[in-house]
């Protein structure tokens, strides 16, 4: 056993320590561990570029970062925010909940990454659930704002992940229908899927409560709106 390429996983840790740029230090990992494991330098070269060229579809999200950075210098969370304060019916609650009902149902169908923390949480729903909380009561302090956006951001965990597991070709149901199929028990995916529904709807009214009595908590201790601007 040649255990000199496990030298590639002491440059991944020390270069971390070191707080070196991540991608020079896993390509650096990477050369030498292939060092260390007898090929060349031309061979280590092809294989970098072969696993790019076979893998390319996994760097799209880069492109998202670039994109919301363009959007956000454009407005777009201050256009999100007016067109918040503009609808009097919404609230925080009501807002959280539709979002979780909609990335619920989209990562049912397999969208799964259509929504998420870069491309949605941070520019989109941070900023329109601070607005919507703000709507009848005072400008919220530091340390609700921070709650607010956690609340957001656990809102699409919870939808993604409850969510996906219903779709038909997710890795987990295909997991367990290959872990059934070893034991004798053939099952169809859609079978898998159907018993995930279930747990999806829980999910999915639990935290919508969750989400009702975290608006209440926030209301008890909030100065109203009218009261605020007397004040100012």
């Amino acid at each position: 056993m040649n255990y000199w390429p496990l030298l590639g996983i002491a440059v991944v840790v020390v270069g971390f320590v070191l707080r070196f740029n991540p991608v020079i230090v896993v390509v650096g990992a990477g050369l030498v561990s292939g060092v260390a494991a007898g090929k060349s330098i031309p061979e280590l070269l092809a294989l970098l570029g072969e696993s790019f060229v076979s893998n390319r579809a996994l760097l799209m999200f880069a492109l998202t970062l670039p994109t919301i950075g363009l959007l956000e210098r454009a407005g777009l969370r201050e256009h999100a925010l007016r067109w918040i304060a503009g609808l009097r019916g919404l609230t925080l609650s009501r807002l959280l909940a539709g979002y979780l009902l909609v990335r619920q149902g989209l990562s049912m169908v397999g969208l799964i990454d259509i929504a998420g923390h870069a491309q949605t949480v941070r520019p989109l729903l941070a900023p329109m659930a601070e607005s919507a909380a703000e709507k009848t009561r005072a400008p919220l302090q530091r340390e609700e704002a921070q709650r607010v956006h956690a609340m957001a951001a656990a809102t699409d965990n919870i939808g993604r992940f409850f969510g996906e597991d219903v779709f038909l070709a997710f890795g987990a149901v295909l997991l367990i229908q290959g872990f059934y199929a070893q034991h004798g028990i053939e099952l169809e995916p859609l079978q898998i899927a159907l018993w995930a529904l279930p747990t999806a709807i829980a999910a999915f009214v639990i935290h919508a409560v969750r989400i009702v009595l975290f608006q209440r908590r926030l209301d008890r201790h909030a100065v109203p709106k009218e009261r605020s601007d007397a004040v100012d």
